[in-house]
């Protein structure tokens, strides 16, 4: 792979919050024996000898027995010496070369024992690996990177399992009964390029920052960052200062991103890779094409170690370009995957508002009747209001009732006009983030072969999970219902579960209001209200905003769109999966009315 080198740093790898960032082509270790020389695997065992040394535990103690008269120091060099041994050798063969490893040895099982602790500390890293090709490899149309990209994991996966098989089977004298074939290489990987782009004379130093191509992810995919919800809001500021922006490009990728029909190069420092890879089950990578000498409608940085930053969070629009860029502070307070989706989405509904769309907090689906009847509905709330989670319950009934089910977004869409002046939805989104507590049982398991879990042992775990095609999200779809996503009231006889308002008036004062019952998403809680369900965009530009919203919702009604509130229950107790589904039905008995 050297032909995809274009420098080797002094050291190819990094560790840093429990995060192992390697560049494979530098590192070398294609092979096995290549593996148990390179530095990474010696400091590795270095990093696993501290930390069973620094918590007491028994195997630290049986190596400190066995090796009387080796400094802790020097236990690293001496273990990865012998592992080397036993990878070609049986006990008695390295026993005949060397007397040296005779206490070791004398103890197989506990020295066994260290073996697997150690191969389970490397596995409990997040590892990411990088391979970086030259310029323009991508737009030449040559498949060569990406495939030597592909076997580069497949290569260190085998080589960790052959190593760790080889030699735990000359050391006990028998091989496993029970091979598990785990991910042990990279948890996710990227092929790197550098492109030139027009970037602003202030931010000229991203220019060095390389932009990730292809992405690979070893799903299921389970990750904990350090928070599980975010709180707070994205101030917008009036200038950016030169403090404000201190990188360190040896330290940052570049994620290029549609979100929607605009192009968003999302810069992030590596204590971030996690989050910044999952970007690829929530986003489409922008061609080389939206790259190449052309200027994004939307840049984030994320992890900024500058000490100007008012807050965690800020955003800055240029009024000559109209470029937004957000910023976000190198803090263990944002190690959240909600700050990277809902920063870029607030950019995004700005910069909607500004070309006279209306950015929309919902989701939207096509469905289509077995019995023939079809409709384009979109369900508007804030985090928790259940909007998701009933378009999820929808699948329930697809065997029986639904032929076919096409999600144009789950999240964040936008409504335009089209040339007759009907209303239509895009999407933003080919993924979703979403709570897995509130997903119909099951449904987390169905989709677990290409999902990223977040934190599943807390609460307000998250699910990013791919659930459309981009052609989807960019074609328009044309609106035929919109419901707002009531989750605190109950359902009686005066509120039934799906009711038509009559006016726009009406219908605005219901949106507008933004009510529902935080589900501790976010640092909220209890009954709350945030101006049309859409804390992103819509406050900071409320005056644009609100003259937009009026001439939509005067559209919908005008052309008889069905707006209306759907009553999901999501934050009454005992109704969080019971709610959406019972709503579900209502809407799919709703659709049969209406297309009948």
């Amino acid at each position: 792979m050297a032909d995809l080198l274009l420098s080797k740093p002094a050291k190819p790898y990094v560790i840093t919050r429990r995060k192992v960032i390697f560049d494979y082509a530098v590192l070398d270790c294609n092979t096995p024996e290549k593996l148990l020389t390179c530095p990474l695997f010696l400091e590795i065992v270095e990093r696993f000898i501290e930390r069973i040394a620094s918590k007491g535990c028994s195997i630290f103690t049986f190596l400190s027995d066995s090796l009387p008269g080796v400094r802790s120091g020097e236990m690293p060099g001496y273990l990865v010496s012998l592992f080397r041994l036993l990878f070609g050798h049986t006990v008695e063969e390295v026993l005949a070369m060397n007397r040296d490893y005779e206490h070791l040895l004398s103890k197989p099982e506990d020295l066994h024992d260290f073996i697997v602790e150690l191969y389970n500390y490397w596995r409990r890293l997040e590892r990411f690996i990088y391979i970086e090709a030259p310029k323009r490899s991508y737009h030449s149309k040559s498949s060569i990177h990406h495939a030597r990209f592909i076997k580069a994991n497949d290569e260190l996966k085998n080589n960790v399992l052959y190593v760790y098989r080889r030699v735990s089977k000359n050391l006990l004298g028998k091989n496993p009964r029970v091979y598990r074939q785990l991910p042990a290489g990279a948890n996710m990987g990227m092929l790197l390029e550098k492109i030139d782009w027009n970037c602003p004379k202030e931010l000229e130093m991203l220019l060095d920052i390389p932009f990730i191509r292809i992405s690979l992810i070893e799903p299921p995919l389970i990750l904990y960052p350090e928070m599980n919800k975010r709180k707070g809001r994205f101030e917008e500021i009036s200038d950016i200062k030169t403090g404000m922006l201190q990188i360190d490009t040896d330290e940052w990728f570049c994620f290029p991103a549609k979100v929607g029909t605009l192009t968003a190069y999302i810069f992030f420092h590596q204590d971030f890779i996690s989050l910044g890879l999952s970007l690829s089950n929530l986003f489409e990578i922008a061609d080389y094409e939206d790259i190449e000498g052309k200027e994004p409608e939307i840049i984030l940085l994320f992890g900024l170690k500058g000490k100007d930053l008012p807050c965690n969070t800020v955003f800055y629009e240029d009024k000559k370009t109209g470029m937004l860029i957000g910023m976000i502070a190198h803090s263990e307070e944002v190690d959240y995957f909600g700050y990277f989706k809902k920063m870029i989405l607030t950019l995004h509904n700005i910069a909607m508002l500004n070309r006279g769309y209306w950015p929309v907090h919902g989701a939207m689906v096509y469905i289509k009747l077995k019995d023939g009847g079809s409709a384009n509905v979109v369900i508007v709330g804030d985090s928790g209001a259940g909007k998701s989670e009933t378009l999820e319950a929808l699948r329930v009934l697809a065997d029986e009732h639904i032929c076919e089910m096409k999600i144009i977004f789950d999240d964040m869409g936008s409504f335009g006009l089209n040339d007759k002046g009907r209303v239509i939805g895009y999407g933003t989104e080919i993924g979703a983030f979403v709570r897995l507590d509130d997903l119909q049982p099951g449904y987390a398991y169905e989709e677990i072969d290409r999902s990223i879990f977040m934190n599943p042992d807390k609460g307000n775990a998250r699910l990013i999970v791919p659930i459309t095609r981009y052609s989807h999200l960019i074609k328009g779809y044309p609106v035929d219902i919109v419901l707002y996503a009531n989750n605190y009231e109950q359902v009686d006889d005066e509120h039934p579960i799906i009711w038509f308002f009559s006016t726009p008036e009406g219908a605005l004062s219901v949106f507008r209001s933004g009510a529902r019952f935080a589900k501790g998403t976010t640092d909220e809680k209890g009954i709350v209200h945030t101006y049309f369900a859409n804390p992103f965009g819509a406050p900071q530009r409320k005056d644009i905003h609100e003259k937009i919203v009026i001439h939509y919702f005067n559209k919908m009604f005008d052309s008889d769109v069905k707006v209306g509130q759907i009553r999901t229950r999501l934050g009454i107790g005992g109704y969080e999966q019971k709610g959406p589904h019972i709503a579900s039905k209502e809407l799919f008995n709703v659709i049969r009315r209406l297309r009948s």
